[in-house]
């Protein structure tokens, strides 16, 4: 059954309330004799089973989902109480209710922003904010004093930046949330990032590689040696995409050392070391660290400099597999940046086995979107617009959506694989391989994105930055 028709029964649906099927992030789907199947992407099943077994009264069984299909039955089925733009005010458990609620809407961060004559909370939905709530100024004092002792923050100081963590028990669920405050005009700026604790439910098969970019990838993190690549801007899905790799290399076999700033999930069976570059454990540090340990696969969270380059490229000599992430546009400037870093490009050519770009587009909600035929002024100037688009869908925004037009996010890959040829072009520094990849028939974003547009995943909007960069 797809998301899109999975729908309660109407007695089973009346069988909870919203806020129960919200609270306990449980969706009813079925029955069997005298027990009521439930939807849940809780990691404490037996607990939970119990609790609602005394509430509800009723034979339970519970049925194990991700938190993505979880999010998108309850947002189908039920209704949140709480609208947009409420007023809130504060109280002893405010706070907890604050972070309830983005976890409800599957939130990534929240955002509290002081302005003259209020405080407006921000939700990050899908890689876009809206505005959720506002608080008054009177209020929002005492809230950034609570979250500063929950997180070993100095409350007195309110001149610099801070920086903090807190281990945040909702439910059957525990998580930690990044903590950052920033001063405004108005007053502190406080930032909290939602971090997953757990990857269980991240799979490659579900990231949105095409099958030909998965057996590509595949086939290169088989290999025992050699560095594969990530690029992509800041939120582009890069930590995702390197969990699942790794949640599908941890094998009993393998030793397995990653070192991060921070740590966003936790995986059993990988050893994974926190960045302290206050007493200078930082990534060189580490890799010199871990080639002592006997590692057969290194992630480096990214790599930022001309020593966390080269020592990851001694690392890939000396026989492991490294995995890691870099700041570039495509698959193939990841080649000039480590070259500019100073790596020498035939070492460069002996190493590196692959080079992939990643985005995250947003998709279409499918309950609003709209159809609408091609014009000219629908694309970036200059765009050619192929045969095939003859018309495409926009987001329009409704109960479904939170009115943003946009349901989840897809991500698009651009994978380069680094043959005996392209070996050759890095030895001799030939920097220009559009013909290759023209030959070669390699997707790159922009041919992703333009498939998804044809496909009705997602707008001509969200991805114009893609289609701009002829």
């Amino acid at each position: 059954m797809s998301i899109d028709n999975f729908e309660i029964p109407v007695r089973l649906k009346q069988l909870i309330t919203s806020n129960q099927a919200f609270h306990y992030r449980i969706v009813p789907f079925n029955e069997e004799g005298n027990q009521i199947l439930f939807k849940t992407d809780s990691k404490n099943i037996d607990s939970l089973k119990k609790e609602l077994s005394i509430i509800l009264n009723q034979n339970i069984v519970l049925v194990p989902d991700s938190s993505e299909n979880v999010q998108s039955y309850l947002t189908l089925n039920y209704r949140k109480a709480v609208t947009t733009h409420e007023k809130l005010h504060y109280e002893d458990n405010f706070l907890q209710k604050l972070i309830s609620a983005a976890k409800d809407f599957d939130s990534s961060d929240i955002h509290m922003e002081p302005y003259e004559k209020h405080c407006r909370v921000r939700f990050r939905l899908d890689g876009k904010l809206k505005e959720m709530y506002t608080i008054t100024l009177k209020e929002f004092p005492q809230l950034i004093n609570q979250i500063k002792i929950q997180s070993g923050l100095d409350i007195s100081q309110k001149r610099l930046a801070q920086d903090g963590r807190i281990t945040f028990k909702n439910r059957a669920e525990e998580f930690d949330i990044r903590v950052s405050t920033m001063p405004t005009l108005y007053g502190e700026k406080i930032v909290l990032r939602l971090l997953n604790r757990d990857t269980q439910q991240v799979q490659l098969d579900d990231l949105g590689f095409t099958q030909k970019e998965l057996e590509l990838y595949r086939e290169a993190i088989k290999k025992p040696q050699g560095i594969i690549l990530i690029s992509g801007p800041t939120g582009s899905g890069k930590t995702t995409t390197l969990y699942a790799t790794l949640k599908e290399l941890n094998k009993e076999v393998s030793n397995i050392l990653t070192i991060e700033d921070p740590i966003e999930y936790t995986l059993e069976g990988v050893n994974q070391v926190q960045l302290r570059e206050d007493i200078d454990f930082d990534f060189p540090a580490a890799l010199r660290a871990f080639l002592r340990q006997d590692p057969d696969v290194i992630m480096v969270g990214e790599i930022r400099d001309e020593k966390t380059a080269n020592m990851a490229i001694k690392a890939a000599l000396t026989g492991h597999l490294v995995l890691s992430t870099i700041h570039t546009n495509s698959a193939w400037a990841t080649i000039s940046r480590l070259i500019d870093m100073n790596v020498p490009s035939f070492l460069l050519a002996s190493t590196l086995t692959m080079s992939i770009a990643q985005r995250l587009v947003r998709k279409l909600c499918s309950h609003c979107k709209k159809e609408k035929t091609s014009e000219t002024r629908d694309f970036p100037l200059g765009f050619d617009i192929p045969e095939t688009i003859k018309k495409h869908y926009v987001a329009v925004g409704c109960n479904h959506c939170y009115q943003t037009g946009y349901l989840g996010r897809k991500a698009i890959y651009e994978i380069l694989p680094i043959t005996k040829e392209l070996e050759t072009t890095i030895r001799h520094n030939e920097l220009e391989i559009d013909d290759y990849i023209s030959t070669q028939h390699i997707k790159t974003l922009k041919n992703n994105a333009i498939r998804l547009v044809i496909e009705g995943h997602t707008s001509v909007e969200e991805v114009y930055p893609l289609l701009a960069n002829n």
